[in-house]
C-alpha cells in the first residue's frame, strides 16, 4: 500500500519547505520505497493517516508510548497541566514528583537531572563523567546510537579499535578525535583496549539493550566486563537507557544484566509521548554539576510541566499493581514472538525474532541472530521492504526502516497481536523472495 492521496499532497508540501519532508531522517520511506504515511489521529494501539485508513502500530512514536496513544490518564494530565501553565522556565511540583518516582524506582539513582531529549541526556552524561575523572576519551560500541552530538556520530574503522571517524558530514575529525569505537560482543577486544588505553577513558558508553540497529542484545557476562575494567581503570560506566528505561521494567537493563552502573540516561518513556530526557547516578558525581560544581549543563525548557506531568502519569500507571503492566507488556511480546516464529516455520523462510520484554526486530536472514552490528546481513533490508509494503497493504505499521525494532503497548491486546500474525503469515506467502 503506498501513501494516500491525502498523505502524498502532504507530502509535496513538506518537500517544499521541510529538508526530504520530514524532521527526521528515519520518519522518511527511502529505505522501504513509497512515500510517509501521514498521522491523523491515534487512540490505543491504532492510528488512522490522513486518507482514513487505520494500521495496527508497532511504532508507538520510537518507544514512549508504552500505554498506547492517548492513554487516559496520560491526557487528562497534560491537559490539567497545561491549563495551570504550559512553560515555566523555573522550578515546579510535577517536575518534583516526576525525580521523586523515577529515583525511587531505580535503585542506584540518588539524584537526577532533567533535559529535553534522549540525546541531551547522553551528550551531558558523558560530559559529567569527564568533567569527574578529568579525562578526555569515551569508548562507545558498533551498532550502538546515543543522539547526535558529534562526538558521537562516529563508526568503527578498519581496526578492532579506532579513533573514530565522523559518519555525517559536517562532524569536524576533531570532535571524535577523543572516541574510542569497539565491536559489540567482543571482551577480548575491550579488555585489551582498556589494558593500554584505560588510563584515559573518561567513560565507557553502551545502551541497555542495543536497539537502534537491529536488537542485538549482550550477554551478561560481557556487560559484567565492562563494569570490571571502569572499576579497574578508574573509568565511568555509562548506561543508556533511553529505550531501555522503564520500558523493560522498572530498573530497565540495569536490572536486566544485574550491574550498576556510574550514571544512567534516560527518555522515551519517562516523558509519557512528550519530549523528555534525564541523566542521574550517584550524588556525589551529580553533584559536580552547575550550580553546586564545574560542569555546566543547562535547558530553558527542562523540567518543562506539562511533559513533567505526562511523564509522571505513565510512570505511575506503570508502577501501579506491583508492576503488573511490566508482566503483562511481557506476555503479550512472548505472544507476537511465538506467532511469528510460528509463521516463519510454515512459510518456510529462515527468518528469526529477537525479543527483550516489549521489544522486537526482525532478523531476516539464516542462521543465529547477530549480537553485533558487523554481523547483520545486508540483503535483509531489500527483505524488509518487500515485507514492509506488505504489511501496510494489510493494515500493521512497522517503522521504515529494516533496522529499527516493533514496540508493544499495553493497550495491544490479544486481537491486535492476533490481526499481526495473520497478516504476517499472508504478506509473506504473497511475496516473491
Amino acid at each position: 500500500m503506498s501513501a494516500g492521496p491525502r498523505s502524498r499532497e502532504l507530502y509535496a508540501r513538506a518537500c517544499q519547505i521541510m529538508p526530504a519532508g520530514v524532521s527526521s531522517p528515519v520518519r522518511a520511506f527511502g529505505s522501504v520505497g513509497g512515500q510517509p504515511l501521514f498521522y491523523d489521529h491515534a487512540a490505543g494501539c491504532r492510528f488512522t493517516d490522513a486518507d482514513g485508513r487505520e494500521f495496527v502500530d508497532y511504532v508507538g512514536s520510537w518507544g514512549p508510548l508504552i500505554l498506547g496513544h492517548a492513554h487516559p490518564a496520560v491526557v487528562e494530565a497534560v491537559t490539567a497541566a497545561a491549563a495551570a501553565g504550559t512553560s515555566f522556565g523555573a522550578p515546579c511540583a510535577r517536575e518534583l514528583e516526576l525525580a521523586e518516582l523515577v529515583i525511587s524506582a531505580v535503585p542506584f539513582l540518588e539524584m537526577v537531572r532533567f533535559v529535553s531529549s534522549g540525546t541531551e541526556a547522553v551528550m551531558s552524561a558523558v560530559r559529567l563523567a569527564r568533567g569527574v575523572t578529568g579525562r578526555d576519551a569515551i569508548v562507545k560500541f558498533t551498532g550502538c546510537y546515543h543522539g547526535h552530538a558529534d562526538y558521537l556520530l562516529v563508526a568503527a574503522g578498519s581496526g578492532l579499535a579506532t579513533f573514530g571517524t565522523p559518519s555525517s558530514a559536517g562532524v569536524p575529525a576533531s570532535s571524535a578525535a577523543h572516541t574510542l569505537v569497539l565491536p559489540l560482543a567482543d571482551e577480548a577486544a575491550f579488555r585489551k583496549l582498556m589494558a593500554e588505553r584505560g588510563g584515559e577513558v573518561a567513560a565507557v558508553v553502551i545502551e541497555g539493550v542495543p536497539a537502534n540497529n537491529g536488537l542485538l542484545p549482550q550477554t551478561p557476562a560481557f556487560v559484567a566486563a565492562l563494569r570490571d575494567e571502569c572499576d579497574r581503570h578508574g573509568a565511568m560506566l555509562i548506561l543508556d537507557e533511553v529505550i531501555t528505561g522503564f520500558r523493560l521494567g522498572p530498573d530497565g537493563a540495569a536490572g536486566l544484566y544485574g550491574v550498576v552502573p556510574d550514571l544512567a540516561t534516560y527518555g522515551k518513556v519517562i516523558g509519557g509521548g512528550l519530549p523528555v530526557g534525564a541523566y542521574g547516578g550517584r550524588r556525589e558525581h551529580m553533584e559536580r554539576l552547575a550550580p553546586l560544581g564545574p560542569v555546566y549543563q543547562a535547558g530553558t525548557l527542562s523540567g518543562n510541566p506539562v511533559a513533567m506531568a505526562a511523564g509522571a502519569a505513565a510512570l505511575r500507571e506503570l508502577l501501579a499493581d506491583d508492576g503488573r503492566a511490566w508482566r503483562r507488556l511481557d506476555e503479550l511480546g512472548e505472544r507476537l514472538e511465538r506467532g511469528l516464529r510460528e509463521v516463519f516455520v510454515r512459510r518456510g523462510v529462515p527468518w528469526s525474532v529477537v525479543r527483550r520484554g516489549s521489544i522486537l526486530w526482525l532478523a531476516l536472514q539464516e542462521g543465529p541472530p547477530p549480537v553485533a552490528a558487523e554481523g547483520i546481513d545486508p540483503e535483509a533490508a531489500g527483505r524488509y521492504a518487500r515485507l514492509h509494503a506488505a504489511l501496510l497493504e494489510r493494515g500493521i505499521y512497522l517503522a521504515p526502516s529494516a533496522y529499527e525494532v516493533m514496540f508493544v503497548s499495553t493497550a495491544h491486546d490479544e486481537a491486535a497481536i492476533d490481526q499481526t500474525v495473520a497478516a504476517f503469515s499472508d504478506a509473506i506467502r504473497a511475496i516473491e523472495w
